[in-house]
């Protein structure tokens, strides 16, 4: 176990896969007391247990965030009773994507779907916590943005617009609540998967690395130490920034030699 977040707690909002789960079980490993969320109880118990196991601690609180304010509400409520009283530490991690859509291809319910999901319900749920980490005299709000955001790609228009808009949350929180003692930083991740059972090759979305000094996809784990530096006393004079954990894939274009 570490001690750089201890007595720290923290809320991870979809937190029961991927990138999500690293984050709640990296943030468990260096002390922090973690509120796993998403939508299934089972694949919950299961993270918690990850961290308990090690030694952490870690409860778990149903929520689907479907974007309005009441279920953001909810999970603020519920976390921080679950927490004693109050969140040191918020990531907003919870998102959905259209996939591989093309602008044409996008309905009107993916587009509502995506806002909801990616910006509406880390917007009511930073409205509700940022404050009263204020109040408690601050804290740390993480916004996980995608590259994306960063590097324009022929599809997916909608969730890049999404992650789009968190970055500039992102920036626009620092200002309003960074005077007040919360920290708000974001994250924005490459291509990042973690190996699944039954996988038996290289999953097709490796291919979007090619021509980056990493090469290949990345793993979760990369971006929960990117989390747990932000939440700790060492970005203490880090704000409004957004790290890219993404192998080099908007910054780096490496040219092979002929």
């Amino acid at each position: 176990m570490g001690t750089r977040l201890r007595n720290k707690t923290a809320l991870v909002t979809g937190s029961t896969s991927n990138i999500g789960r690293a984050i709640a079980v990296t943030l468990g490993a260096e002390g922090a007391h973690v509120v796993v969320s998403g939508r299934s109880a089972e694949r919950g118990a299961q993270v918690v247990e990850e961290i308990r196991s090690a030694g952490g601690r870690a409860d778990f609180v149903a929520a689907d965030l479907d974007g309005t304010s009441r279920a953001s509400r909810a999970l603020a409520e519920e976390a921080t009773r679950a927490l004693g009283g109050r969140i040191d530490i918020l990531v907003n991690n919870v998102g959905v994507t259209t996939g591989g859509a093309s602008t044409p291809d996008t309905t009107e319910a993916d587009l509502d779907l995506v806002y909801a999901v990616n910006v509406k319900a880390p917007f009511f749920l930073t409205a509700e916590i940022a404050p009263a980490m204020a109040a408690a005299g601050g804290g740390a709000v993480i916004n996980l943005g995608s590259w994306v955001a960063r590097l324009g790609i022929p599809v997916g228009s909608g969730y890049a617009a999404t992650k789009g808009a968190l970055e500039t949350l992102t920036r626009a929180w620092s200002a309003e609540f960074g005077p007040r003692g919360v920290r708000v930083n974001g994250i924005s991740p490459g291509v990042v998967r973690a190996p699944e059972p039954g996988d038996t090759g290289p999953h097709p979305a490796a291919a979007m690395m090619n021509g980056t000094p990493a090469g290949t996809i990345g793993m979760p784990d990369a971006v929960a130490q990117a989390a747990v530096y932000l939440a700790g006393d060492e970005a203490a004079f880090v704000h409004g920034t957004v790290i890219d954990v993404d192998g080099g894939r908007v910054g780096v274009a490496v040219i092979a030699a002929a």
